[in-house]
């Protein structure tokens, strides 16, 4: 007999009852500033969303999700390596990559935890076009902000949750907005909100969520169909500060205040 999971609304109040202590904690500019708190033997998994050939959602000037998500990647593994946080990268390569490969691989690396980085697009009913360098290209200025998913199928979904949390309230404390575009009752959205304030969803048939070993969080960073928001997001500050929202929200899970 299989052993009854407890309930999101449950997960979610025991999540909710540790963020008072974290909260308070100011995101630092500087990753470097932020004292490394994570000992050996953990280490995060950073998977890079998307490949080379399937590239994902294309921004509003023509660029593939997977160079934004590349940048992310490496923007937070430089801010975790100067916290002195061991991190393993997944689809860095940009080649061919099951999305079961991707957590079998953090898996097999040791990893505790696992962080999917990704960028967003919207549904076609709301997407209006313009002329970039003389192509037509599909943009939506309606949405903006990150989204933080987690999945009750995982095999930690109490600790998915946990750092969802503690990632919403590192990103808000570092000036980002949550967008709840995908809580929509549109079809292909709908997402049950579990925390609108931090920007928190559930969606239990994303894979590398579904099969994770190990705690497991996707990230939306930014809306890049949204003209303002590429340009944000392709920016060293924007880079920068994401990296060490990441990075406050990883040293708090790794070694959470008593």
């Amino acid at each position: 007999m299989q052993q009854a999971r407890p309930t999101t609304t449950v997960i979610l109040a025991l999540a909710a009852a540790l963020l008072p202590a974290c909260a308070s904690v100011a995101v630092a500019a500087d990753p470097a500033a932020i004292p490394s708190a994570c000992h050996a033997p953990f280490k995060i998994a950073l998977d890079t969303g998307h490949t080379l050939s399937q590239p994902g959602a294309t921004s509003a000037t023509g660029v593939t999700e997977y160079s934004f998500n590349r940048r992310l990647v490496s923007a937070v593994n430089e801010g975790l390596a100067q916290a002195g946080v061991a991190a393993v990268l997944i689809g860095m390569d940009g080649g061919p990559l099951q999305l079961t490969d991707r957590t079998r691989l953090a898996r097999d690396a040791g990893a505790s935890l696992f962080l999917s980085l990704h960028h967003d697009s919207v549904q076609p009913r709301y997407l209006s076009t313009w002329t970039v360098e003389g192509h037509e290209r599909p943009y939506s200025d309606l949405f903006r902000g990150y989204s933080v998913f987690v999945s009750d199928e995982g095999a930690r979904p109490a600790d998915s949750l946990r750092f969802a949390s503690l990632l919403g309230t590192a990103l808000l404390a570092g000036g980002f907005v949550p967008s709840l575009y995908h809580a929509e009752p549109i079809p292909g959205e709908g997402r049950p909100l579990l925390d609108r304030r931090l920007g928190i969803l559930r969606f239990d048939k994303l894979a590398v969520l579904r099969t994770a070993a190990m705690p497991a969080v996707l990230l939306e960073a930014a809306v890049i169909v949204n003209r303002q928001e590429e340009q944000e997001a392709r920016s060293p500050a924007f880079l920068k500060r994401m990296a060490a929202a990441v990075t406050r929200a990883v040293l708090q899970f790794c070694s959470p205040v008593r």
